[in-house]
């Protein structure tokens, strides 16, 4: 598996906006002349890259010395009534580990899951069977990837801080990605503090081990909300989202990984991101 990083890396989710190239490997070099550290590619509306493409992105990226992560298909609902596409799902997941781990990405983001009239618990058995049985799969065809499953900005979305937890707790290669800006969305606001960042990041030392505060992948993101949680992501100095406080957290539980930003303005917001952190 691909060594994971010894700090903190702030990077952008997709292209950098600013990027004359909107190809994965323009990307990479705007990254790195931005002086940022990582990217996550963006395969949300299908998984479209070929083997040979990725060959070179797994080259600019080492040439670069930009650590990449992919964010999966949107259309992924392991809870779907409709069996067909629980099994498109779990493709979708695959193909995304597949061709990534061929740029060197070592994590594959995921929105896991939808309740809707079912219970959380029910939920639950559906999604474990499921990802123990892909991981198994990834594992026997030497898809070395972390899956990992994000805590979800609508409590109609199965995902929050528990669950995503518990899934890397009982499946072999799953671990959480912990979205801050979800999280403080899905509440509707009212976890904001150093504090209540605090407790997220204990909650994963508790349940998975300090290796996992190690072995994170983070995203950050201005972000608007409603009665119903999530609506869109904004940049930083348009939402209330107290992100310095969140940077402190990380320092403060020497948190390793990437943390990517989703802003509009992915770019100035990561280097934002990435400023606060290192200031005196």
């Amino acid at each position: 598996m691909i060594k994971r990083p010894d700090r903190l890396l702030f990077g952008t989710a997709g292209t950098p906006k600013s990027s004359t190239k909107r190809s994965s490997i323009g990307g990479i070099e705007k990254v790195r002349e931005l002086g940022l550290d990582c990217m996550e590619l963006e395969f949300v509306r299908g998984v479209k890259m070929g083997e040979s493409t990725a060959m070179e992105v797994l080259k600019k990226s080492e040439d670069e010395n930009v650590a990449l992560s992919v964010h999966a298909p949107y259309y992924i609902n392991l809870n779907s009534a409709e069996p067909e596409k629980i099994d498109a799902s779990i493709e979708r997941i695959y193909k995304a580990a597949k061709i990534g781990s061929l740029c060197g990405a070592r994590n594959i983001v995921f929105h896991p899951a939808y309740y809707h009239k079912d219970s959380p618990e029910s939920v639950f058995k559906k999604v474990v069977a499921l990802l123990e049985d892909l991981s198994k799969r990834l594992e026997d065809e030497n898809i070395n990837v972390i899956l990992r499953p994000e805590t979800t900005g609508k409590p109609s979305q199965f995902g929050n801080l528990e669950e995503t937890l518990k899934l890397g707790a009982e499946i072999e290669n799953v671990l959480p990605c912990i979205d801050f800006s979800h999280l403080y969305a899905r509440c509707c606001g009212e976890q904001n503090s150093y504090e209540d960042f605090a407790s997220v990041l204990g909650k994963v030392e508790e349940e998975l081990g300090r290796t996992a505060l190690e072995d994170m992948h983070m995203h950050v993101s201005g972000i608007e909300y409603g009665p119903k949680g999530e609506k869109n992501h904004l940049n930083l100095e348009n939402s209330d989202l107290n992100y310095s406080s969140i940077l402190q957290a990380l320092k403060d539980f020497n948190v390793k990984g990437p943390l990517i930003c989703e802003s509009p303005d992915n770019e100035g917001d990561a280097l934002l991101l990435k400023e606060t952190f290192y200031a005196p």
